[in-house]
């Protein structure tokens, strides 16, 4: 995967944002950094466990403000909740399972954002192009056979 980043490379990373830096936007990455593809109750829970009186708010606005800015992406594959992850700016795809919801990372295989190109653009400037990938993973293919 990446390579791990401290808290001082997240305030960097905030400071070159130009946003403030806070507990709970450096606890937020770091939570995104160990649980790749969490959503936001399992990040809630992360950060208070290091933060225990940050609100549920602050995490949901410390989220938005790291997706907004582009720190953070949110996927949200059908039928799944928003989750969350550090890798951004690469336009990859998603493996995700239909039986216990584990998602993977794929690498877009045609080259850079967008990697795949609309028939008709329709006009749209088109700067991403999402593909997930649905199946079973190999627990669970193994546990259906």
């Amino acid at each position: 995967m990446g390579e791990v980043s401290t808290a001082a490379e997240f305030a960097e990373q905030l400071r070159t944002a130009h946003l403030r830096v806070t507990r709970p936007r450096l606890a937020a990455l770091a939570a995104v950094q160990a649980r790749p593809h969490a959503d936001t109750s399992s990040i809630i829970d992360a950060v208070r466990a290091e933060l225990p009186n940050v609100s549920h708010q602050a995490v949901y606005d410390s989220l938005n403000t790291l997706t907004d800015m582009g720190l953070v992406r949110r996927i949200q594959p059908a039928g799944s909740v928003a989750r969350y992850e550090l890798r951004v700016g690469d336009n990859h795809h998603h493996l995700v399972c239909r039986s216990c919801g584990a998602i993977e990372d794929v690498d877009c295989t045609t080259g850079e954002a967008p990697c795949l190109a609309a028939p008709a653009g329709h006009g749209f400037l088109i700067d991403e192009a999402e593909v997930v990938f649905w199946g079973l993973c190999p627990d669970c293919s193994t546990a259906s056979s």
